[in-house]
C-alpha cells in the first residue's frame, strides 16, 4: 500500500530543498522523491497527505533516552524508584509521548528496571504499544549514589571477569546497548563528578567482551580519564564529557569515526531554571549545572568544527526535566553551542539515525519512512517543534500514527 505526500517543503536531514516537492511512500519506506509538488500525482498512491507548502522532515532521533526515568508532561513523579508495576506504566506512557512529540527513534542512555526496556521494545516492534524505535538497555552499571538514592546496581562484583559476565547478562537479556557509569554524578552525589568507577582493565574487558557479544557501549563520563576510559572500551556514544581537556577532546576527535557524542544539556538547563520546594535542596545541582555549561559552550563547538558527530538528548525524565521535552535541547544546541537551526536539526535527524544504526534520519530514496509534516519552518524557528501540535503528521515505517487533517 502506498501513501503520497503532495506539495511539501522538504529538510532532508541536512538542507531544506529548493521548491515544493512529493515523496512517495511503499513498503514503510521512500520510495521516490518528486522534483516537483504534483510530480508524483500518477503513481497510483491509495493513500494522499496533502502537504500544503508544510515542511516535511525526519522524525527526530533521541540519543540519551530514560524511558524509565518516570516523569513526563502528561505526569511527574516525585520520587525517582517506583514499584516495578508503576514503572512499567511510565516507560510505557513515556515511549507514547516521545512518539507524540516527533520522536520515531530512541537510544536509551540506562534504565531504572531491569529487563524492562527489552519487554518494552518488543511491544513496540510487535505493535503493541506505540512508541519510538528502540535500542534498549538494562540497568545502569553504577556504584550507589548518595545515601538513599539508588542509582543502578553492580552487576556480579568488580575487575574483568565481573565485567564479562555483566556483557553476558546483557546478551543473554537481549539488550542492543549496555550502559557505564564511568564517572561519578554531581547531581546524585555531589562532588562525585570527578570520581572514575572502573579501572582500566575493567574497561578494556567491557570493551572486548561488547565486542564479540555484538553490543554496543554507553558511557556515562565527564573528566578526561574517565573519557580515555570510555574510548578505551570502544564507546558508541559518549555523555557530558564536560571537564574533556585538550587531550581529551583530541582523543575523542580521533574517534570521531566509531564514537557519537552526546553532551545533554536539557538538564542542565533545565536544572538552573527550577524552583523546587524549601525542602528541595538543588544548590549543588545548580552550581554543578551552571558550570558544565560555561565548558560545554566552549567545548562543544569546537569539537564540532572538529567533525566529531554531536547528537541532542538531555537526561530527560526528572520532575524538573520531564519525557516530552526532548526538543528543547534543539533549542539549546542553538542558544548555548551556535549552532544554525539546520545544525540543530541534523543532529536530531541524520547523526542521530547514523547512531541508531539503521536507514532513518533522512528523507531519501530507500530510507525508512519515518516522517514528521511540520506546521512551519524548523530550519527557520526549531523552538516550533517543542509544540506538538506544530506535527500535522507524523509516520513510523509509512504508517500514520497522527494523520495530517
Amino acid at each position: 500500500m502506498a501513501t503520497l505526500i503532495r506539495d511539501v517543503r522538504i529538510f532532508d536531514g541536512q538542507t531544506m530543498q529548493a521548491g515544493n516537492r512529493s515523496v512517495l511512500v511503499e513498503g514503510g519506506r521512500i520510495a521516490a522523491i518528486g522534483e516537483t509538488a504534483d510530480a508524483l500525482d500518477n503513481a497510483g498512491a491509495e493513500t494522499v497527505v496533502e502537504g500544503k507548502g508544510r515542511t516535511l522532515m525526519p522524525g527526530m532521533v533521541e540519543a540519551h533516552a530514560h524511558l524509565t526515568w518516570a516523569s513526563s508532561v502528561e505526569k511527574i513523579y516525585h520520587q525517582f524508584i517506583l514499584p516495578p508495576e508503576e514503572l512499567k506504566v511510565a516507560a510505557w506512557r513515556n515511549a507514547r509521548v516521545l512518539l507524540d512529540h516527533g520522536f520515531t527513534s530512541a537510544y536509551s542512555a540506562g534504565a531504572l528496571g531491569d529487563g524492562i526496556e527489552v519487554e518494552l521494545a518488543k511491544a513496540i516492534e510487535a505493535g503493541e504499544t506505540p512508541g519510538p524505535r528502540l535500542v534498549p538497555s538494562t540497568l545502569e552499571r553504577s556504584p550507589e549514589g548518595a545515601e538513599g538514592v539508588e542509582t543502578g546496581d553492580v552487576f556480579n562484583g568488580r575487575g574483568p571477569d565481573a565485567i564479562r559476565k555483566f556483557v553476558t547478562y546483557c546478551k543473554d537479556q537481549g539488550i542492543g546497548s549496555l550502559k557505564l557509569v564511568v564517572s561519578g554524578e554531581d547531581a546524585l552525589k555531589p562532588g562525585s563528578a570527578g570520581d572514575v568507577l572502573y579501572t582500566d582493565e575493567e574497561m578494556e574487558a567491557a570493551g572486548v567482551a561488547a565486542r564479540e557479544a555484538g553490543l554496543w557501549i554507553a558511557t556515562h563520563a565527564y573528566y578526561p580519564k574517565a573519557i580515555e576510559l570510555a574510548l578505551k572500551a570502544g564507546a558508541r556514544i559518549i555523555y557530558h564529557a564536560s571537564y574533556a581537556d585538550e587531550a581529551a577532546a583530541d582523543a575523542m576527535v580521533a574517534a570521531k569515526d566509531a564514537t557519537f557524542y552526546a553532551p545533554s544539556p536539557g538538564v542542565s538547563v533545565a536544572a538552573l531554571e527550577a524552583t523546587p520546594p524549601p525542602h528541595i535542596d538543588m544548590s549543588h545541582m545548580k552550581k554543578s549545572a551552571a558550570e558544565r555549561m560555561e565548558l560545554e559552550s566552549r567545548l562543544v563547538p569546537a569539537l564540532k568544527a572538529r567533525g566529531v558527530r554531536i547528537l541532542i538528548g538531555g537526561d530527560y525524565g526528572f520532575p524538573f526535566n520531564p519525557n516530552g521535552r526532548n526538543a528543547r535541547d534543539l533549542e539549546i544546541f542553538v542558544e548555548h553551542f551556535a549552532y544554525t537551526p539546520a545544525e540543530a536539526l541534523t543532529a536530531a535527524t541524520k547523526l542521530g539515525g547514523e547512531l541508531m544504526g539503521i536507514e532513518v534520519g533522512q528523507v531519501r530514496e530507500g530510507y525508512l519512512a519515518d516522517l514528521l509534516l511540520v506546521d512551519g519552518d524548523p530550519t527557520q524557528d526549531v523552538g516550533l517543534l517543542q509544540d506538538k501540535n506544530r506535527l500535522a503528521m507524523i509516520m513510523k515505517g509509512g504508517a500514520i500514527y497522527k494523520a495530517a487533517a
